[in-house]
């Protein structure tokens, strides 16, 4: 058997599974947390999250995407792990190393520093990415910028009747993304940001933490918003800052759930 504790939580509707593994170590194969995000047949998640010790931070975050990849940074997942540690909490994960503080309702998260260069997206190629000379059918010249994971920012007349269910997957494994790319839409109405995203390796989810940064930031680059700026996800609403040479913070709530334990060895 392989028994261990888990916490249930989510952001916006963004939900994840949280194992806390700093004191006990556990593996998971894709398989597993495939299985276990299975919300007929398992617990049900958008991410899986392992949390380890670090030697460089209170804790690291291993972030699993419901098909079993592994990514390097989920914005609503670190508001939910800043929330469950508590105080101010230094996270490592794979983009980087991240602080949280804890607040009433949820979280306000330091996501870092951007990243523009085409090489830091990646892309398959260099061009400029405040507007890139590309497009797919009615999507066309995004913006790309890296918060620890890549993303594609489309701005648009009205992100609501875009088909982000056809053209999400369609862009995220385009070859001009070699690490596959979370894909964002975007229009702005009374000063505030209305956004839809298509996650990597999940599909669409009620919000993206990362995706609200990503967008925010092209969108104050592109001079369409101003810092602080309302992001509104289906899921609810996060306040994004952020200005140039600076880092992100992120604010928004989390929901505890519940918790419980399970045989992990009983999935995949």
């Amino acid at each position: 058997m392989m028994t261990g504790r888990f916490h249930k939580m989510h952001g916006l509707g963004n939900d994840f599974v949280i194992i806390d593994a700093r004191a006990s170590e556990i593996e998971l194969s894709a398989a597993i947390v495939t299985a276990i995000a299975d919300r007929h047949s398992g617990i049900g998640c958008d991410q899986l999250i392992i949390l380890r010790p670090s030697s460089e931070a209170d804790v690291r975050m291993q972030i699993f995407n419901a098909d079993g990849s592994e990514v390097e940074a989920c914005g609503n997942a670190s508001r939910c792990v800043a929330k469950l540690i508590g105080d101010e909490t230094r996270i490592e994960t794979g983009g980087g190393i991240i602080t949280g503080n804890a607040t009433e309702d949820g979280a306000i998260v330091d996501m870092g520093t951007p990243r523009f260069e085409w090489q830091s997206i990646p892309l398959g190629y260099a061009m400029d990415t405040l507007t890139m000379p590309v497009g797919w059918e009615d999507l066309q010249n995004p913006s790309a910028v890296n918060v620890g994971n890549p993303h594609v920012i489309f701005f648009v007349d009205d992100s609501n009747i875009v088909e982000l269910d056809r053209l999400g997957p369609m862009i995220e494994v385009d070859p001009l993304f070699p690490d596959k790319v979370n894909v964002n839409v975007a229009h702005i109405k009374d000063g505030k940001i209305h956004l839809r995203v298509w996650e990597r390796g999940v599909g669409l989810t009620r919000a993206c933490g990362t995706g609200a940064c990503a967008t925010a930031v092209a969108a104050i680059r592109r001079g369409m918003v101003t810092s602080p700026v309302q992001v509104e996800l289906p899921g609810g609403t996060l306040i994004i800052s952020w200005e140039d040479g600076n880092t992100i913070q992120m604010q928004g709530p989390t929901t505890y759930v519940f918790s419980g334990e399970s045989d992990w060895s009983q999935f995949g």
